[in-house]
């Protein structure tokens, strides 16, 4: 079992930049691939990014393709999703989730553990 913990969210203007973390527990964190999804008021929970269990593959949404960057490091069990260039539209909570699935991994109904979310907020 894997449990998640997600960080660094908070209130910033347009065009700024935050960095998201995501500390997992259990000694299998390096099989699991990696998601970031969000989710906005009123709308459903949306992929972000994705990145594979060696962390050599990423996977990102249209939306924040070129603006935002997931990484790994599986010596420390954390994740990162690196925001830049952010907008008013990216606002919403960021959960991290684990999946056992491989490949491109896109579906909230595919990822078997999930974090407690952080809030993002973005002002114009």
């Amino acid at each position: 079992q894997v449990q998640l913990v997600e960080s660094g969210g908070g209130l910033v203007q347009a065009g700024d930049s935050l960095r998201l973390s995501c500390a997992a527990s259990g000694h299998t964190f390096s099989t699991y691939s990696m998601g970031w999804f969000r989710q906005a008021p009123g709308k459903e929970r949306e992929f972000v990014a994705l990145v594979s269990s060696s962390g050599r593959v990423t996977t990102y949404s249209d939306s924040v393709k070129g603006r935002f960057t997931i990484s790994r490091d599986n010596a420390k069990n954390m994740v990162y999703l690196q925001m830049n260039s952010l907008k008013p539209d990216d606002t919403a909570v960021y959960y991290c989730a684990a999946t056992i699935y491989l490949g491109k991994v896109v579906r909230v109904d595919e990822y078997n553990y999930w974090g407690q979310g952080t809030q993002v907020t973005v002002s114009s």
